[in-house]
């Protein structure tokens, strides 16, 4: 029998050092990436990042794996300090360990999404989103 999603989110978390809406902006400040891994539909409802870049979840680890040949300029090695966001904080928790998996010891996401970035009062980006295919 399966231990459940619930389970394997508790594990993937147990592995994040996860970041609140402020200490997201401020390792962004720091040079951490912000990857956004919202659907369009999601970001158009819930408004984009301030230097986030969109990256579809289902080519992610392509993209941040400085191995692949298919990763993003960005993706400069596996000491990067990287920040996933989601809508509600629970896919990244999964994209994260994930990304932990492959070498990326510093990937993790911020705790409650974008929803939680919004009630913190952290600004929305008025910029076009920054979309990496």
């Amino acid at each position: 029998m399966s231990p459940g999603v619930e389970a394997l989110l508790e594990q993937a978390r147990s592995g994040l050092n996860r970041l609140t809406p402020h200490e997201t902006a401020e390792a962004v400040r720091g040079g951490a990436l912000l990857i956004d891994t919202r659907t369009d539909r999601q970001r158009r409802e819930q408004g984009d990042l301030p230097g986030a870049i969109v990256i579809c979840r289902t080519v992610l680890e392509w993209r941040l794996d400085p191995a692949s040949a298919w990763r993003i300029p960005e993706a400069t090695g596996y000491d990067r300090e990287i920040v996933l966001v989601c809508r509600h904080g629970y896919s990244s928790s999964l994209a994260a360990a994930s990304l932990q998996a492959l070498g990326l010891r510093r990937a993790t996401d911020m705790i409650g999404g974008v929803q939680a970035w919004v009630a913190a009062g952290l600004p929305l980006s008025e910029a076009p989103a920054d979309v990496r295919p």
